[in-house]
């Protein structure tokens, strides 16, 4: 079972680089962030015809999650996080499929900070780090991916001296993501890659894809029953290189079958 995670930085405007990238590397399960579009102008029909059935949950120009599989029609079983009902940012949606649950989150920036954006980042981390505890009472595999926007050590950055005041990097937000990994969470590609420097951002800024001055942000968090079936991970670099292309690279995971 190959899944996948990828912020797409606008699905619209970069749908062809993501049905080439589905073609060549045939992912079962696909979480998609950043998809900048509402509800009904999510590439449905296109997505469909790549054979890949899909949910979503859209926000007009900011945000926005997806889920796609190549099993079938997907079972969707939450979209948003409990804990504060004036958040309309959408930034989870979580399915059941192939007998395992899926978490496709896009985790806030934070930045500028200090400020509220923040505090929201902050608060937001609290309430998933509580919905992730609730998952992990289940009898089932789990994993939560995508965008967590948070570089959880300086192995994950080229620069970390550059970071020290961003939201990215903050050492509340690196407590946070510990503290959350401590209640049983595995960091897949740093489970198989624990001394390497792995990154899966790139800025468009100062050249910085040429110059592999890059982030880690985009990870696998699986709990004990999924992490033991861990096999292989990688990170889709090439494809951060072609035209149009996000800011971000596809990242994978492959699991034996149960």
């Amino acid at each position: 079972m190959k899944i996948a995670t990828y912020n797409i930085n606008g699905i619209n405007g970069r749908l062809p680089v993501l049905l080439q990238w589905l073609k060549i590397a045939s992912p079962d399960v696909v979480c998609l962030q950043e998809l900048k579009a509402p509800d009904e102008k999510f590439p449905e029909q296109a997505l469909l015809e790549a054979g890949y059935h899909s949910i979503w949950h859209g926000e007009k120009s900011w945000n926005g999650v997806a889920i796609l599989s190549r099993y079938g029609e997907i079972k969707e079983t939450r979209r948003g996080l409990d804990g504060d009902p004036e958040d309309l940012h959408s930034r989870y949606i979580e399915a059941f499929i192939n007998g395992v649950v899926i978490g496709c989150l896009y985790l806030p920036n934070g930045n500028p900070c200090p400020g509220p954006k923040f505090d929201y980042k902050l608060k937001w981390i609290k309430r998933f780090s509580k919905h992730a505890k609730k998952l992990q009472s289940f009898d089932l595999p789990v994993a939560l991916i995508g965008d967590y926007n948070i570089i959880p050590t300086d192995l994950d950055t080229y620069k970390p001296e550059k970071y020290v005041e961003n939201a990215l990097f903050r050492p509340e937000v690196r407590k946070q993501f510990s503290s959350l990994q401590k209640t049983g969470w595995v960091d897949a590609l740093r489970k198989l890659y624990p001394g390497q420097r792995v990154y899966t951002f790139w800025d468009y800024l100062r050249h910085a894809f040429d110059r592999n001055a890059g982030l880690r942000l985009d990870h696998f968090l699986l709990n004990d029953s999924l992490s033991s079936r861990l096999k292989a991970a990688g990170v889709d670099k090439e494809v951060r290189g072609w035209p149009h292309s996000s800011d971000h690279a596809p990242v994978w995971i492959l699991l034996d079958e149960l």
